[in-house]
């Protein structure tokens, strides 16, 4: 081929590649043709693209035409290592060998002796700005006088390659960046993320948006952002006053109730974004919030528990002030016992309570918690008492004044009822009846006590304590008879949670 045909072909070639270049967005097969082209041009089998790893240090094969399996994408040189290919680049300038066996000024990459290189001519390619991208060579297997035209012939492609390989890595970087994005906000589905127009119809409707609000993509799309909010607000115009907000200052808080599809309401915590054009103009809204109603459900019930345990506290701490003021005894050792003995009734109440995380305490449990103290189970004396009931969960704000009006009436039976006496025994019953209101009827008989002449004539502060117990907090009824054969009581209490304990696990 004579040097004009040559010039010519290779004058085609860079014409193909600027086409090539201006039509592909793929930075891997660009390469790769470069590598295809140069060796075409040069009349050769083999070329490679050389990219430089800065992190590394090192040069990686990125592209390459006629090497064996093993070498494009995978081998690597240290940048430390004095080859032709580092020698280019540190000097800046192309590289010219006729025959390896007698360089002299770097070493010969064995890759290079084992696929039988003996003629090479590589030029440095530069990204705009001046930095190294890394190296353009082609590599013969005959000695080969490569001269001046073949070296302007790479550098004119070097030159020409430098722009196309920055703005192609840019377009890598923002499809990576754009994956990212989309990986992330499709895996983020606790966001609820959406985009609309400048007039806040919706025009991007993310997975997460979806998970949230339950409106399908095709559901959402077109609507206006009013669609996720309650009629109140909308009534109110808070969307519009949000998207203003966000146009002047640019960025608006959105911590409100919203709407879900199916009616249900969902506490949002988040933001509205306005999108400004390079021109300034509002081009739309991005609007991302984080679903969290659970969590504000886990506070509401935080507060109302803090506000239960104090009035139980307070109510608690209220038994406990009257005991001090009206126990009486005869010695102090019988005074302590008796202020010790209401103050464990409450105590025991409480942890069983706690053990159910305030969500109510088990009748049968109660009682056997509260009347087990006055045993001696050795002596068999538990088997005195018989308890009979369906299976009854006192409400969280019943258990404490419920286990403090056992307690009383305990206390009652082991001095002067009918666990004061080896043979006496108590019987237990209770059933729940009624509606819409769950009620609760215990029945408390004893027998084998002493025999009772007459009613006391003077309530003590345990009939005061039972009394106000049930009837104050229980808001309940209470019937004491005193029959000759032993005391018999009634008691009736409401299932059904006061309004200021709802909520209150």
């Amino acid at each position: 081929m004579s040097d004009f045909a040559a010039m010519l072909k290779r004058q085609q070639i860079l014409g193909d590649f600027g086409e090539l270049a201006l039509r592909s967005q793929n930075l891997d097969f660009i390469l790769q043709e470069v590598c295809r082209l140069a060796s075409e041009a040069l009349g050769t089998e083999r070329a490679k693209i050389m990219e430089i790893l800065p992190a590394e240090r090192q040069l990686l094969v990125t592209a390459g035409v006629g090497w064996d399996a093993g070498i494009v994408g995978e081998l690597r040189l240290s940048m430390e290592e004095h080859s032709s290919e580092t020698f280019a680049i540190k000097a800046g300038k192309p590289v010219i060998t006729q025959d390896v066996s007698k360089e002299d000024r770097f070493d010969v990459p064995p890759f290079l002796r084992d696929a039988g290189v003996v003629a090479l001519v590589n030029v440095p390619i530069f990204l705009p700005g001046g930095r190294a991208f890394g190296v353009l060579e082609v590599d013969d297997t005959s000695p080969r006088a490569f001269d001046e035209n073949d070296v302007a012939f790479l550098r004119t492609y070097a030159v020409i390659l430098g722009p196309v390989i920055d703005r192609l890595l840019v377009v890598r970087t923002l499809r990576l960046s754009e994956e990212r994005f989309r990986l992330t906000v499709e895996a983020a589905l606790d966001y609820a993320i959406f985009v609309t127009d400048a007039l806040d119809r919706i025009t991007d409707w993310l997975p997460g948006a979806e998970a949230v609000f339950g409106w399908t993509a095709e559901e959402a799309m077109g609507q206006p952002a009013a669609l996720i909010f309650t009629p109140e607000d909308c009534e109110n115009d808070v969307p519009e006053r949000e998207a203003e907000i966000a146009s002047r200052e640019g960025v608006a808080p959105n911590v409100r109730w919203h709407l879900r599809k199916d009616g249900v309401r969902v506490f949002i915590e988040g933001s509205n974004t306005a999108l400004r054009g390079v021109d300034g103009r509002i081009r739309g809204y991005l609007k991302i919030g984080q679903d969290v109603t659970a969590r504000k459900a886990a506070e509401k019930r935080e507060a109302l528990l803090m506000r239960e345990v104090d009035h139980r506290a307070k109510n608690a701490l209220s038994v406990v002030n009257a005991a001090l003021r009206l126990t009486r005894a005869p010695d102090l050792p019988s005074y302590v016992r008796a202020i010790e003995g209401r103050v464990d009734a409450l105590v025991r109440a409480q942890t069983l309570l706690a053990a159910d995380r305030w969500d109510g305490a088990d009748l049968l449990t109660l009682l056997r918690g509260e009347l087990t103290t006055f045993f001696d189970i050795e002596a068999g004396d538990e088997a005195r008492v018989e308890a009979v009931g369906p299976v009854v969960r006192l409400p969280a704000g019943a258990a404490q004044p419920f286990g403090m009006a056992i307690h009383e009436l305990a206390t009652n039976a082991m001095k002067y009822g009918g666990l004061s006496t080896p043979g006496g025994r108590i019987a237990i019953s209770w059933v729940k009846e009624g509606e819409p209101t769950e009620m609760l009827r215990l029945r408390w008989v004893e027998s084998g006590g002493p025999p009772i002449e007459a009613p006391p004539e003077k309530h003590g502060f345990g009939t005061r304590v039972l009394d106000g117990t049930v009837r104050g907090q229980l808001r309940g009824t209470v019937s004491l008879v005193w029959n000759a054969s032993g005391l018999v009581c009634e008691i009736a209490v409401p299932l059904t949670q006061r309004p200021e304990m709802v909520d209150a696990a």
